[in-house]
């Protein structure tokens, strides 16, 4: 069985409608105007054991929304869902000590005092022996390089610590399943860097499930071999990274470098130029045309080298939302 199975989750808010001005929000305390947001529309999914499966979206196309449902935080307005054999809304004991959820813009730990207090409390909540506790932390402590800043208020840490410290309290009762929501958010790159080094390094080890959200697509292609693309509150696609950039991406990206002092005119002709850095030039063209449009070059013009690539992976994405968008 998957550990994680969705059918037919739907989700809708009712919103109150604020007008502008000071008279219409008079009547707005005797009537007021809702509208009905659908966050997520039907999604159906499922996650066997051990898998990392990144969980991509624009803003407002119900990631966010999905997770709480999974976890437990919110209940669906319709369908089903069920996490290791529990369905999250119940909230049964057993279930909240499997599974743990980060979120990138809140915080779990209490502000004013040394993250290894904060431990304390988690390990209180979820009934963590001692020996047990001691080792999980000395081990998570170690792979995050933090433990000379256990003693340190969290507001004195800076946001790539705080979130290793948030990762820590996440995963000290040792859960199978991992919901992380925008962990690498306004983190530097090597903050990034150390992060996507420990969840690889510790979801290989542990073989814990993670759905990640997020909207850096290093931390995609760094982490995850599974791509779940969410528009409008429905999944727009469900397979590989590799397989995404084949479905959406019609064009390739051709670099062609001449002999130095050779410079051709009219290069639109084989397609769209993205770059020209004498002696190369990057050119954007459909996929199908890739073979004629190279015999072509080649035959009239000296060429040193070519080079084909697909398109970035951002690009793509992007594309696809912007597609998603237009369709609503």
């Amino acid at each position: 069985m998957p550990i994680i199975k969705v059918s037919g989750l739907t989700k809708s808010y009712r919103v109150y409608r604020k007008r502008e001005g000071l008279r219409e929000s008079m009547k707005g305390l005797f009537r007021r105007e809702y509208t009905e947001v659908e966050a997520v529309r039907g999604i159906d999914l499922t996650v066997p054991q051990g898998e990392f499966v990144a969980f991509l979206g624009p803003n407002g196309a119900g990631k966010t929304t999905t997770l709480k449902l999974l976890s437990g935080v919110i209940n669906p307005t319709s369908g089903t869902a069920t996490v290791m054999g529990h369905v999250p809304w119940k909230r049964e004991n057993d279930y909240r000590r499997r599974f743990a959820l980060v979120m990138g813009q809140k915080n779990q730990l209490w502000w004013d005092l040394p993250a290894q207090e904060s431990y304390r409390l988690h390990q209180q909540i979820y009934g963590i022996p001692d020996d047990q506790f001691r080792t999980t932390l000395d081990e998570l402590t170690e792979l995050l390089d933090v433990r000379r800043l256990l003693g340190n208020p969290v507001r004195e840490l800076s946001l790539g610590e705080r979130m290793k410290m948030e990762l820590i309290a996440a995963l000290l009762h040792s859960p199978e399943v991992l919901f992380l929501d925008e962990p690498t958010i306004g983190l530097d790159v090597i903050a990034q860097h150390n992060i996507q080094q420990f969840l690889r390094f510790y979801q290989e080890k542990r073989k814990i499930t993670i759905l990640l959200t997020s909207h850096y697509m290093k931390d995609v292609a760094a982490l995850c071999k599974r791509v779940v693309v969410i528009a409008k509150g429905t999944i727009q696609y469900d397979g590989s990274l590799s397989g995404i950039i084949d479905k959406f991406s019609g064009r390739k990206i051709v670099t062609l470098q001449f002999p130095e002092g050779h410079q051709p005119t009219m290069l639109s002709k084989f397609g769209e130029v993205l770059d020209c850095n004498w002696p190369k030039v990057r050119l954007r063209m459909p996929r199908a045309e890739v073979p004629k449009v190279l015999a072509q070059a080649l035959a009239e013009h000296p060429v040193e080298d070519v080079a084909v690539e697909d398109p970035p992976l951002e690009d793509v994405i992007a594309g696809l939302f912007r597609e998603s968008m237009d369709q609503e």
